[in-house]
């Protein structure tokens, strides 16, 4: 059992980041798991330094895109919010029948309280998710695409944080 969530958990290293193809025709574009695995580093350190709750942050990042080892990364276009939402949500009871209970029920709700961003974590998550894209979107403008295509990123990365400290790692990031 366990094994098989962990195979489905392996798959999203294959899962490209769908929003870096559309958008900039990035032939091989980070995986989702490269996603997770930046934001766990960025999470863990910021969660430490903040005094958040480390453990439950991690465990919320590495989550929060995990359906996606089975749907696929869906940009905004491709399906409407509460589409995706209904189908990550069919999914991650999927994947998580494959946990023993306790670890199903511990993990569901984290994954929900992600879903609703009701929490001080949830939301820090969210934001740490833009900072992650930001860093990735200056990691792709160092290579050859512009600050212009990149805009959209940017934009959106600046929209969603409100945390000062990672406002903060933004506007360093941007040169600010």
């Amino acid at each position: 059992m366990i094994l098989d969530f962990l195979n489905i958990a392996a798959n999203l290293k294959t899962i490209p980041r769908q929003g870096w193809i559309d958008k900039l025709a990035i032939k091989n574009p980070e995986s989702v798991a490269d996603h997770t695995y930046s934001m766990a580093i960025i999470g863990m350190i910021l969660s430490d330094s903040q005094e958040y709750n480390t453990q439950k942050i991690l465990k919320m990042i590495l989550l929060h895109d995990l359906a996606e080892s089975i749907t696929g990364d869906f940009t905004p276009k491709q399906k409407s919010k509460d589409e995706k939402l209904i189908l990550e949500n069919k999914t991650m009871e999927n994947i998580m029948s494959h946990l023993p209970e306790n670890l199903q029920k511990q993990y569901l709700v984290i994954w929900d309280e992600y879903q609703k961003n009701d929490s001080k974590e949830a939301n820090f998550v969210h934001q740490i998710d833009k900072l992650e894209m930001a860093l990735q979107a200056k990691i792709y403008s160092e290579e050859k695409y512009s600050v212009q295509e990149l805009s959209p990123f940017f934009d959106s990365a600046k929209k969603g944080i409100t945390d000062s400290n990672i406002l903060k790692l933004f506007n360093q990031l941007m040169g600010k």
